[in-house]
């Protein structure tokens, strides 16, 4: 049974999920995913942060989650997947994947919440404003420190600051135990994932300032997206 969330404190646990669709599926699962999987993952324990069109990539679906920590996340994750509303609403959304399982699990890096500024959802759509969201991810050596990643992050985050950006949120890599194998993560990922919402028509010079960043820091590749807010992303 899925009971109401309880949460206040500021989400500590995030999830950058990119999901891999058969051709011509991503209007069918966006429109099962906002009917039946918004309030009921919150309901669960969880944020539903935003969830996105890929501008590039017109067969792929992103969307980020948030938890209190990892004991919530390892509660609310069996509550929602094993609960009514995935029992009867997941066949259908597995139907329109081809792979779930790019799925980085992150942090906040620095004492400002991530996201900190979103407005809640209304209980209908939100208007389309068609304005993209940025979202870079600079992948690390896999043997750098922590401490090395939040050096790496602080240097990405200065950057998009510069180039005039609202930085929405700044992770690192979570390399924590995986509390729901059910579902995978990139364990062996280490990346710094920068989130922000660039100056109406700016977002290529941005991306390309993004970019420079390997120059910087050391950094093995980045990969920019420009996700498209669905209507009922709360990150918009």
């Amino acid at each position: 049974m899925i009971r109401p969330s309880s949460k206040a404190a500021p989400d500590t646990v995030f999830e950058l999920r990119r999901y891999r669709l058969k051709p011509g599926q991503r209007d069918s699962l966006i429109t099962l995913f906002d009917a039946e999987f918004v309030e009921t993952q919150e309901a669960a324990g969880m944020s539903v942060i935003g969830q996105f069109r890929d501008r590039a990539q017109p067969d792929q679906f992103v969307w980020l989650r948030g938890f209190a920590d990892h004991i919530e996340r390892n509660a609310a994750l069996p509550r929602f997947y094993g609960g009514p509303v995935w029992a009867e609403h997941g066949p259908a959304a597995n139907a329109t994947m081809i792979d779930s399982d790019d799925v980085l699990m992150l942090k906040p890096v620095g004492a400002t919440p991530a996201f900190a500024d979103l407005p809640p959802r209304p209980a209908g759509a939100f208007a389309d404003t068609g304005r993209l969201i940025l979202q870079a991810t600079h992948h690390l050596p896999p043997d750098l420190p922590e401490e090395g990643a939040r050096r790496a992050a602080a240097a990405v985050a200065a950057l998009a600051q510069a180039a005039g950006t609202i930085v929405l949120a700044s992770f690192i890599s979570d390399h924590s135990p995986n509390g729901f194998p059910r579902l995978p993560v990139r364990a062996e990922a280490n990346a710094v994932v920068t989130v922000v919402r660039p100056p109406s028509g700016r977002f290529d010079a941005v991306a390309e300032r993004l970019k420079a960043a390997s120059a910087d820091v050391p950094i093995l590749s980045v990969e920019i997206a420009g996700l498209m807010p669905t209507a009922r992303s709360r990150l918009r």
